[in-house]
């Protein structure tokens, strides 16, 4: 799909909050998303598949530094739209501390899941790391070995000596 005439292979929509997002992030990052945007909807890239609650959904890394996140789904088009398909974009915001997805969550109205308690236990810190524990005394020789003496015969070998 290269060339002047080429048609887009997908529709594109946005949440209207995730136009704002788009329109408030650093320049840079704005052309780069936008670029990427232009790769999907012209079908040249595809982003990963996001898992558990945003199963369906995909991700794409906007920057080098991977700080910067899409969140986007490939739906059906509306009704009496150009293409069949469409690339509706939930959320274009910073990875950090999983902020593009709790967003994403949040406008598609999916409360996240409680951990189970075997999960919580498994990520907590153990109460026995809290406690302070005696010192460990060294090692030291044997009660019957006393400095000084010489050290015992070698025990004679089993079996004719030659």
């Amino acid at each position: 799909m290269s060339g002047p005439d080429a048609r887009p292979a997908f529709g594109l929509s946005f949440d209207p909050r995730a136009l704002s997002d788009l329109l408030q992030a650093p320049g840079d990052i704005r052309d780069l998303a936008l670029g990427q945007l232009q790769k999907v909807v012209n079908a040249q890239l595809f982003g990963g598949k996001l898992t558990e609650e945003l199963a369906g959904y995909r991700k794409l890394y906007v920057d080098h530094r991977n700080a910067w996140r899409i969140v986007y789904a490939q739906r059906p088009a509306p009704p009496g739209a150009d293409h069949r398909t469409e690339i509706h974009v939930v959320a274009v915001r910073p990875r950090i501390q999983n902020d593009v997805y709790e967003t994403a969550r949040n406008r598609l109205g999916i409360a996240r899941r409680p951990t189970s308690a075997r999960s919580h236990a498994a990520r907590a810190r153990s109460p026995q790391l809290d406690t302070q524990r005696p010192p460990v005394p060294k090692p030291s020789p044997p009660p019957y070995v006393r400095p000084g003496l010489p050290p015992s015969a070698p025990t004679p070998l089993k079996g004719p000596a030659r």
